[in-house]
């Protein structure tokens, strides 16, 4: 998610470009978001109880590197790690750490990496054990946002369509979106232009031309929109203490339909396994 509530990120990301890339360049994106779909799957194959999110987070690096590909996270304006993990109230960018998962807790992992010069992000958030059934129900409605979404992410739609896609599948299940985190173009640079957000109003913002690629990733909080920042300077929490999810594609825009360039499809094989 990129954040827009510090001055000098929202400068640099309202400044970035948006690439509209080749067919060539789109296939070389569909690889470095499918090894991020299959890094997922790999710490899917982890997440329980007793697990630390440092252990999943050694698991994600490892698993990157032995397919030729670099964390894209780390070090990224100074972030420590591969993964982000997310536990609970947790929105994003939770740092990982010697927490280890409880039974009913939730997290959210945010894998990104490098392949052949090109960025791959994705997330998805997680039950750990038996979770309750309301937050089971969190997590389905902010999936079901995202692919209401991404039906949108088609050549001469706005940014606005997907945006508003989102947000009245969130809301009218009882949810609110979080305003201070976007979706965003992606390529050559982790964080490309243009910014999608996940509220909005149909018919408005950037054009989606054929071949613009762009992560649609909803951030949906059972409570209160607020949010605020640790003193991590990284890690984004509900104002309420109640829990969020987070799901995100990668998509290319396309004549008639969207091309996810991003799949769950590893991470379901691996989940109905258990």
């Amino acid at each position: 998610g990129q954040d827009r509530s510090r001055d000098g990120y929202l400068m640099r990301f309202r400044s970035l470009m948006i690439y509209i890339k080749t067919d060539a360049e789109v296939e070389l994106l569909r690889e470095a978001n499918q090894l991020v779909s299959k890094t997922l799957a790999e710490v899917a194959v982890h997440i329980r109880p007793g697990v630390t999110t440092r252990q999943l987070d050694a698991i994600a690096e490892e698993f990157i590197h032995a397919h030729g590909a670099l964390p894209a996270f780390k070090g990224y304006a100074g972030f420590p790690n591969t993964l982000c993990t997310s536990v609970n109230d947790e929105v994003v960018h939770g740092i990982p750490s010697d927490y280890a998962l409880r039974e009913g807790d939730i997290i959210s992992v945010d894998c990104g990496v490098i392949l052949n010069g090109w960025y791959g992000d994705s997330a998805f958030t997680f039950p750990v054990g038996e979770v309750k059934p309301e937050i089971m129900r969190l997590l389905t409605s902010t999936r079901s946002s995202l692919e209401d979404g991404v039906k949108q992410a088609i050549a001469g739609n706005r940014v606005g369509d997907i945006s508003h896609a989102v947000q009245v599948r969130a809301e009218s299940a009882g949810y609110s979106v979080v305003r201070t985190l976007v979706g965003h173009g992606i390529g050559k640079h982790l964080h490309e232009g243009p910014e999608v957000p996940n509220f909005g109003r149909r018919g408005s913002g950037t054009r989606l031309d054929k071949n613009l690629v762009i992560c649609i990733e909803p951030m949906i909080n059972m409570g209160t929109k607020n949010t605020r920042t640790d003193s991590d300077g990284w890690t984004v929490r509900t104002g309420d203490g109640k829990p969020s999810a987070h799901f995100e594609y990668a998509v290319a825009v396309r004549d008639g339909k969207p091309d996810l360039l991003s799949t769950f499809e590893y991470i379901e094989k691996v989940l109905t396994k258990r």
